[in-house]
Parts: structure tokens; sequence; C-alpha cells
């Protein structure tokens, strides 16, 4: 795949991300959601830190939580760089198709994900009791930097007590799958398998 489709491809997936975003973010009250089957909800979160909701903070107690927030925006707009370059060296090098397609994915999920982080704070106000307007006169929620992540995918496929017998676990209730993510995150997810599952491939 070459650089221009590479690009063409990421722009797609951010469109679908951020059509998606917006929607809910405009329509949705914080915490409501729809069923549209019993296995997959339409569920409005926000995630203002990391990967399932844990923060820098939680694990550096002497970092105040927006200190971390910005801490780990900066460091995703750096890391976007670095992915970046990686897209464009695996393209001019014609490195394997499973090898971009990979990166591509990793790089439009990123970029989804710091749009929100950079900006949602700016542009929309809070979800709190009402439905978020968009370039609000009284100004955002936050400032630049500050934005939380919109999250609405939630696929609670199956939901029940544990059998007794597991150990540490036995006898709770426990839902599979619990994470709620968003169009970016399983561009991630996605790219991230194919560089694990085809390894060989990919790096040839």
């Amino acid at each position: 795949m070459s650089l221009k489709k590479s690009i063409l491809f990421i722009i797609l997936i951010l469109i679908i991300d951020q059509v998606s975003k917006i929607y809910i973010k405009t329509h949705f009250v914080l915490g409501e959601d729809i069923t549209v089957f019993s296995w997959f909800k339409i569920y409005f979160i926000e995630n203002d830190g990391m990967a399932w909701g844990t923060k820098i903070s939680d694990f550096v107690s002497f970092i105040s939580d927006r200190t971390a927030k910005i801490s780990l925006t900066l460091f995703r707009i750096v890391a976007i760089f670095g992915i970046g370059y990686w897209l464009y060296d695996a393209t001019k090098k014609q490195q394997s198709q499973i090898l971009i397609w990979a990166v591509a994915l990793i790089f439009a999920g990123a970029m989804g994900n710091i749009i929100d982080s950079v900006f949602y704070g700016v542009i929309f106000d809070d979800s709190y009791g009402q439905v978020a307007s968009f370039m609000p006169a009284s100004g955002g929620y936050d400032s630049l930097l500050h934005g939380k992540v919109v999250d609405m995918l939630y696929f609670p496929l199956w939901k029940g007590y544990l059998p007794d017998w597991l150990p540490f676990y036995g006898g709770e209730y426990f839902t599979f799958f619990e994470p709620v993510f968003n169009v970016a995150d399983m561009a991630i997810s996605t790219g991230f398998g194919l560089l694990i599952v085809f390894n060989k491939r990919a790096f040839a």
C-alpha cells in the first residue's frame, strides 16, 4: 500500500471515529445508553486517563490529576510523530503490506483519541445531566489539552456469577466484555493484533 492510500485510509477511519463521537457527545447525556441487542449497547462514557480508565496519578501519587492528564496528552502527541515516521518509512521501503496496514490502523486510532484529548475540552461543554453543545457561547468544559475521550461501544456478551470453585473471583458477579471503547480504540487494537498474529510476515 502506498503512502497516499495509507493517508486516505487513515482519514476514512478518523472521519468514522470523529463523526460517531460528535454524534454521541451532542445527542447523549453522560451515562445514557441504548440497547441495540442484548449483547451490544451504545453507552456514553468519557475517559480522561489511559487504557481501562487508569491514570498516571494512580501510580505516581505526587502528580496531580491535571498534571498527569496534560503529561499523557503530550506523550501521545510525541508518540504520534514516531508512529507517523514509522508509516512513512515502511511505505517508502515497500515493506510488508500487513505491517503498513497495522501501522496505519495504529496511527489513525491514536490520532482519533488525541483529537479528543486536545480539543474536546474547548469545543464542547460538559455532558453531566445535559446534552453537550458544540462550540458553546459560554466556553468549553476545560482548557486545551485537557479534553476527555468519548467512548460508546459496549459489548456485555455475558453477565452472571462465577462458579464458587474459581480461585480469587469465585462467586462474584462478572461481566464479559466489560470495557467501553470507541472506533479509534478498535483501530489501535486491530493494528496491534495484526502485528502479533502475523508477526513473521509483518517483519519479514
